[in-house]
């Protein structure tokens, strides 16, 4: 049998406008090529969402290679603004656009292609696992997670996973993910008096008491750095008052930080350290505060290790190029995957990744092919 073009499998995912939460058959497409190929393929859906779960080789082997991704994307925007059509998969001078050409059909069709053709020519002793789901892009409640509790109810297991979002900054080969730095927003309200504002002793201005608290936020430096981390931010991403009149003291604010945070932290310690700030405020204005918090992740590394020596090996083998280790850039599904095994990301150049005329050179996706059957070759050996 011919080995599987991801190329023309990247076209067929990227002509399936899965706009979160819709899958538009783009899960049906993998699920045929997988099942054809002998994997026993398994819907894991939740909260209207799909999910697939593919494994060829026998449950719970000592050895099983996981891939995980997903298949929707984010949406298009202005449609005027491409010069492509952003569903057409449309190829010109070998670039390939399209939404979710990058971000992450190409890399969801290369390990697919990947593991059909390694275990076509060359069955291995063990097991190889894909997990793919319709939802990562929005919150992601019912993605990942829904397929390892999936997976976990079923007495399925990976020993290893790669994640095959976008890595590269520069050029292919120049990065890999061993770890993600957490993420969390904290929506911060202060309520006061309203007022006019030639009178202020009978108001209670909040915005004082905001401006002082979101300046005691980001003034802290957070940390230093650690071994495998950047140092942690925090960012005011907005301050909204909509007060539209200047003789009026308004009766409350409302602000939001961002903060991604290394191993040194955990969400809990710092939503403790933003407690305290808000309680110290409080005494000192005589204000009222609410406080809501969204935790998108936790941080984690996989020390570098077996795991990460495999990818860069293999990754170094068709590309010339060593991958730094990395732990930059936002979340990814590899920090649900981390409770499960060890885990590692690597896929293509990501420069275009949620942009208009989003699009990958079709050699990367031929080369990520090659990548990955090199891993699973070397990893059953």
């Amino acid at each position: 049998m011919a080995p599987v073009d991801p190329v023309d499998l990247t076209a067929d995912l990227v002509r399936c406008a899965s706009v979160t939460p819709a899958d538009e058959g783009a899960l049906d497409i993998l699920h045929k090529l997988l099942s054809d190929a002998g994997f026993d393929c398994a819907w894991a859906d939740r909260g209207g969402i799909r999910n697939l779960f593919a494994r060829w080789g026998p449950v719970g082997h000592a050895r099983t290679f996981g891939f995980n991704g997903h298949t929707d994307v984010v949406p298009i925007g202005d449609p005027t603004d491409w010069t492509m059509p952003p569903f057409g998969a449309e190829i010109t001078d070998g670039i390939m656009y399209g939404r979710g050409t990058t971000d992450m059909k190409s890399g969801v069709a290369a390990f697919a292609a990947a593991a059909v053709d390694f275990v076509r020519d060359t069955p291995p002793d063990g097991a190889v696992v894909l997990a793919i789901t319709g939802d990562e892009e929005a919150d992601a409640i019912d993605g990942t997670r829904a397929l390892l509790d999936y997976m976990d109810a079923q007495g399925e297991r990976m020993s290893v996973c790669l994640v095959g979002e976008p890595t590269c900054p520069e050029r292919m080969g120049d990065m890999m993910k061993i770890g993600r730095r957490g993420s969390m927003t904290a929506w911060v309200t202060v309520t006061g008096k309203q007022g006019h504002s030639a009178y202020p002793h009978r108001a209670l201005n909040p915005l004082p008491a905001m401006m002082r608290l979101m300046d005691r936020l980001a003034s802290r430096r957070l940390d230093e750095g650690t071994d495998y981390f950047d140092p942690s931010t925090l960012a005011i991403v907005t301050v909204d008052t909509g007060n539209p009149a200047t003789n009026v003291i308004p009766a409350s604010t409302r602000a939001a930080v961002n903060i991604r945070f290394n191993d040194q932290h955990s969400s809990a310690s710092l939503s403790d350290w933003i407690r305290q700030e808000i309680a110290k405020l409080e005494t000192e204005f005589g204000v009222k505060t609410e406080l809501k918090i969204k935790v998108s992740g936790e941080s984690f590394v996989t020390p570098p290790g077996d795991l990460s020596d495999l990818v860069a090996a293999a990754v170094t083998a068709e590309t010339g190029v060593t991958p730094a280790l990395s732990t930059t850039g936002g979340t990814s599904d590899a920090r649900f995957v981390k409770s499960h095994c060890p885990v590692v990301e690597f896929g293509l150049v990501g420069q275009s990744m949620h942009q208009v005329d989003e699009h990958v050179h079709v050699d990367h996706i031929r080369q990520l092919k090659q990548i990955y059957m090199r891993i699973l070759s070397d990893y059953f050996a």
